[in-house]
């Protein structure tokens, strides 16, 4: 028995063209799951992923969705569970970086900040959870960040936006773990992905001091610890926040 195996589930991740969310489609695909994604902007990488997997014998399905924006979301929600039928599995892994001096952030960068991470996690998963509810099965894996614990000079709102993530994934999973539904969250810390390349080489050199394995992690690092917390495997973690992080913050 594989404990792993996603043989005949169903899962939807945000943010999936690329980066963590792209290697989360790829493994997910491998280990059995029929899977759609959504991206934003970026149909060149989705394009190029569905047809890679689709050229080895996996069905990926991908959509563009702005998940800050309510609308966006509930064509995207609607357009998933008509590929897909229902959706088992939901993985939250859309986001977007910058590092800006708190007095130089605006309100306008705020509200972009927490729209993406913490409004969009809100606005897609309150499509599933109920269906999720009424199976009784469901995985909800969040995105968090290490940052939302050891926090971050130039990040305040990625801070405020991921830390919240953490208290979101605890509440929801005391009403979701009754019913069969876990709710969990990882924390990477500093991956080479493009939102960590969009940060300055100032921030990037400074965080890389700071990492006891004097590195930054990979994607393939990240996913399959996404990978256990979808599977049967992870069916005993709820309202955790697991953090592949190299070191950066232990707990």
């Amino acid at each position: 028995m594989n404990e792993f195996s996603l043989a005949g589930r169903k899962a939807l991740v945000t943010g999936g063209s690329r980066g963590i969310g792209g290697e989360t489609v790829e493994l997910f695909a491998r280990y059995g799951a029929e899977v759609a994604f959504c991206h934003y902007g970026d149909a060149k990488n989705a394009e190029a992923l569905v047809a890679r997997l689709a050229g080895e014998g996996y069905t990926v399905h991908a959509i563009e969705c702005n998940v800050a924006e309510e609308a966006s979301v509930d064509a995207m929600a609607a357009w998933a569970k008509e590929k897909l039928g229902q959706v088992d599995i939901l993985v939250n892994l859309a986001g977007i970086g910058g590092d800006k001096a708190f007095v130089d952030i605006s309100v306008a960068d705020w509200d972009q900040m927490l729209g993406v991470h913490l409004r969009g996690t809100f606005l897609v998963t309150r499509h599933f959870f109920g269906d999720m509810l009424a199976r009784g099965y469901g995985r909800v894996i969040n995105c968090a960040s290490q940052l939302a614990y050891k926090g971050a000079p130039g990040l305040a709102h990625y801070c405020a936006a991921k830390a919240g993530l953490v208290g979101f994934t605890r509440a929801l999973s005391y009403e979701g773990a009754p019913h069969g539904v876990t709710v969990n969250a990882i924390a990477p810390g500093a991956t080479e992905t493009a939102l960590l390349n969009g940060l300055s080489q100032e921030w990037r050199d400074m965080k890389k001091a700071q990492l006891p394995i004097g590195r930054f992690g990979k994607v393939s690092e990240i996913a399959p610890t996404i990978l256990m917390l979808a599977s049967d495997a992870g069916a005993y973690y709820v309202g955790q926040t697991l953090s592949p992080n190299g070191g950066d913050v232990m707990v």
